[in-house]
């Protein structure tokens, strides 16, 4: 087995987590997997992993060359894809991410057609509510509702969302709209839970901040959650305006203290730049962009 296979096989070890998943993955034998391994640490001259009965784990060397190998095996395919003349028709595997309700609202229907569109191209979705390490994990394509710093990805801004205050016209008929900030005090709140202490709103005015502690009955860790309470009349609550349009649209919510609201947070398609990306993302950046750019409730 070559180098560059034995550097499949790791990958695969890792991904896998396992020596016989990964077997099964690879259509080899669990030996020889073993042995692809012990020759490349013998080469490389240090431990990639540790393994005991019942599970196998990276070394730190291990997660230093984990992350080179995908991006060595990454190139080489784009290389040959390239060759092949694939960097002009999408094909092959695109791994995209976004935060979790995003994603399933905005970004599934948007892929979903994309793929409609290019059936030689297969994908993997990972939607979670942090920032995926791009490179670390493999992913292609992000879509991320950030003031993004500096970096070596490329990003395309492709709209924008607002931090809102709302609350069912049920509760604000019963308990009055909050006109200033300041009236947030009087009223019921669903706050969302903060590993850096209590949850705080901020307000813009003027140039001014300012910050109100809402009095919370009930604090939760999802958007979802604070919508149904909202929806059930249990207070006011301050998500994004992306996570309410359709209550918000169909009148069962109501946004208040507009005038307050902080600057708008841009989203971006982001991807890795690289001197020839791959016609699939390509391709998928520039379908999602504009469907995307086209969505009025993001703009």
């Amino acid at each position: 087995m070559d180098r560059l296979d034995s550097m499949r096989v790791f990958v695969a070890i890792a991904e896998a987590g396992g020596f016989a998943p990964a077997a099964r993955r690879l259509g080899l034998s669990p030996p020889a997997v073993t042995r692809a391994v012990a020759a490349l640490e013998e080469r490389i001259g240090a431990r990639l992993l540790h393994r005991t009965t019942r599970i196998v784990r990276l070394t730190e060397a291990g997660g230093r060359f984990l992350a080179d190998a995908k991006r060595i095996l990454a190139e080489l395919d784009e290389a040959e894809a390239s060759a092949a003349g694939a960097h002009a028709e999408p094909r092959g595997l695109l791994t995209l991410t976004a935060p979790v309700m995003f994603g399933a609202r905005h970004v599934a229907p948007v892929l979903l057609d994309f793929l409609a569109r290019h059936p030689r191209v297969t994908a993997r979705t990972l939607l979670a509510d942090r920032v995926v390490d791009m490179l670390e994990e493999g992913i292609d394509v992000a879509v991320r509702i950030a003031h993004l710093p500096d970096s070596s990805l490329a990003a395309v801004r492709v709209g924008s969302v607002r931090r809102v205050v709302c609350a069912s016209p049920s509760y604000l008929a019963a308990r009055g709209v909050p006109r200033r900030p300041e009236d947030v005090a009087k009223h019921d709140a669903i706050a969302f839970s903060s590993a850096s202490g209590e949850p705080s709103w901020p307000f813009h005015s003027g140039g001014r901040i300012e910050t109100v502690i809402p009095p919370a009955q009930l604090t939760v860790n999802t958007a979802e959650v604070a919508v149904a309470a909202a929806l059930a009349g249990r207070g006011l609550t301050r998500v994004l305006s992306y996570q309410v349009a359709p209550e918000v649209a169909s009148g069962r919510l109501e946004i208040v203290l507009a005038g307050y609201e902080p600057p708008p947070i841009p989203i971006h398609v982001v991807h890795p730049e690289g001197r020839h990306a791959n016609a699939r993302v390509r391709a998928f950046v520039d379908f999602a962009a504009a469907r995307l750019r086209a969505d009025k409730s993001l703009n």
